[in-house]
């Protein structure tokens, strides 16, 4: 499969992302939209297990990843081209919340409860492939280069260069990766295997079709079923805050949610579909922040920097906090079922009392601090497990893995 022509269809989407418009419809749209989605989300699943055999898993997983946050966005370009910055924010920092804090316990739940059926047996966690080392370090990257951004409290068009330069150099070190081992296909469903056991020229068209048409149902059905979600709110009493930042981004995630799950019952694949939401998590915090300055700026007709009031500083603050904790439960290349639990846990606790409003009653008090407590539970926890990494109680292979695989395969290159 040519890798350039794999590449253009995301970066061609991406330029046809600020066009697009939330329409009104109805709830009802709903009925039929859902299953699009989901349907689309099945088939680049199957592309990207059949493309693995022939470009590195990580690669594959980068262009899934491309095709699945489509819906994402486009409410991020809608919003930037509207100007809507506290809203802009809010779907942001809520869709990365989501991923990490729900989708990546998600996975690990998954396979468990799945382990449990066939092996009759728990599973203590999941353990990473060693190529996978390039996308845990590849998510420190622009973690780092976020919290300039976030100290800064602005977010303008050379960050966005330095965001998208960032998301490249990742892409080349996943190219450089080598295609999973034959060996595996015996272990693949019946479509992907089908695909991989064809001819060259069969297997090409049948990968990048499936890929094609899995993006092109997710672009052209995510704006009704997001109307359809707007207008389910607005029926509910729901207020556009609380489903801009936890409503829309589950709705425009939902694609990445069906493959993790899909992966994640095979329980061999559940590295994989780890590998999917982290690929997704650089995909958001590299291309996505870096496109809102963008259409920020063209919708301004001046070259515009996006600046944070105190709210969006400590909503952003708290998401760089969760997906560094995120990542240094990685860095031992393995998740295991506490620290998915921790995750889930304060995701859920924040989420509960987001819609609460502050005042003087119990719950009130709790909802008007917990973004600053969670927040600093994250950053407090990171920091204990840096120590436990000094100290040798974690061991950091990702790092080890990622350094031999430069000197094997980027550096000779």
């Amino acid at each position: 499969m040519n890798r350039r022509s794999t590449a253009a269809a995301p970066t061609c989407a991406f330029l046809l992302l600020a066009s697009l418009e939330i329409i009104q419809v109805g709830p009802s749209t709903a009925l039929w939209a859902a299953p699009a989605i989901l349907i689309a989300a099945m088939l680049i699943a199957w592309a990207a297990e059949s493309a693995q055999f022939y470009i590195a898993q990580g690669f594959a997983l980068a262009i899934l990843a491309w095709l699945q946050t489509l819906p994402e966005f486009a409410v991020e370009a809608v919003l930037a081209w509207k100007q809507q910055v506290p809203l802009l924010l809010a779907n942001l920092t809520g869709a990365l919340r989501l991923l990490t804090g729900l989708g990546w316990p998600l996975i690990y739940f998954t396979a468990a409860a799945f382990h449990r059926i066939k092996y009759k047996k728990a599973l203590n966690a999941i353990h990473l492939a060693d190529e996978h080392c390039v996308e845990v370090v590849g998510l420190l990257v622009p973690l780092v280069y976020v919290t300039i951004i976030w100290a800064k409290s602005s977010l303008n068009l050379f960050d966005a260069a330095i965001l998208i330069a960032i998301y490249v150099a990742y892409l080349m070190v996943l190219s450089k990766m080598p295609p999973q081992e034959v060996e595996g296909i015996e272990d693949l469903d019946r479509i992907p295997r089908a695909i991989v056991k064809s001819g060259p020229r069969v297997r090409t068209i049948a990968i990048f079709s499936l890929f094609a048409a899995g993006g092109a149902l997710i672009y052209f059905c995510a704006e009704p079923f997001l109307g359809s979600l707007l207008a389910l709110s607005a029926v509910l009493g729901i207020p556009s805050f609380v489903f801009v930042q936890w409503v829309a981004p589950f709705v425009s995630e939902f694609p990445e949610k069906v493959s993790a799950f899909y992966w994640a019952r095979t329980i061999d694949r559940a590295p994989m579909a780890l590998m999917n939401m982290v690929s997704s998590n650089i995909n958001q915090w590299t291309l996505l922040a870096a496109m809102l300055p963008v259409i920020y700026s063209i919708s301004r007709g001046t070259p515009s920097a996006i600046t944070f009031d105190s709210q969006q500083e400590l909503e952003l603050l708290m998401t760089i906090g969760q997906s560094l904790v995120g990542m240094i439960f990685l860095v031992n290349m393995m998740l295991t079922w506490w620290e998915a639990g921790a995750l889930l846990g304060l995701w859920f606790i924040q989420f509960i009392l987001s819609p609460v409003q502050p005042g003087p009653t119990m719950w009130g008090m709790v909802a008007g601090h917990i973004h600053w407590i969670v927040t600093a539970i994250y950053f407090l926890w990171f920091a204990i497990e840096v120590i436990r990494c000094i100290a040798g109680h974690r061991v950091p292979a990702a790092f080890r893995l990622f350094a031999e695989l430069w000197r094997t395969r980027i550096r000779p290159a």
